[in-house]
């Protein structure tokens, strides 16, 4: 196969002008009122160590709760960002990652009707003493 050099200029034009990939931000979520990614959903990337409300559409109507595959996690509670946590059983369920279990179904630990904020933080493991 022979090129000219017109197309080998054109070749090298358009890859001159691709637009490079861009690394996901941390902090993506995957958020459904349905489980398994269904019903009505929203795909949103959130600022790290920042309580943030659910909106009017998801708040206390979520079972499709997803962190995207970066080191982070987050933290769901029952309660607004800055409420009181009464709850006798506790405010939160624990830490949901990427690698969480129940991340698409939320009502197999009966949390679909609760959450009402969330808190991520980037993940750190503890290696020999180092923590990373």
């Amino acid at each position: 196969m022979k090129f000219t050099s017109t197309a080998l200029l054109a070749l090298a034009a358009s890859l001159a002008a691709a637009t490079p990939i861009q690394k996901r931000q941390v902090g993506g979520i995957l958020i459904c009122n349905g489980a398994d990614a269904t019903g009505n959903c929203t795909h949103e990337v959130y600022s790290l160590d920042t309580c943030h409300n659910m909106t009017a559409g998801f708040a206390n109507n979520a079972s499709t709760f997803a962190p995207d595959g970066e080191a982070f996690l987050c933290y769901p509670y029952i309660m607004p960002c800055g409420g009181i946590c009464t709850s006798p059983t506790g405010c939160t369920f624990g830490a949901v990652s990427f690698d969480y279990e129940h991340k698409y179904n939320l009502s197999a630990i009966g949390w679909d009707h609760y959450i009402a904020s969330f808190e991520c933080h980037l993940n750190s493991t503890v290696t020999s003493g180092v923590v990373g």
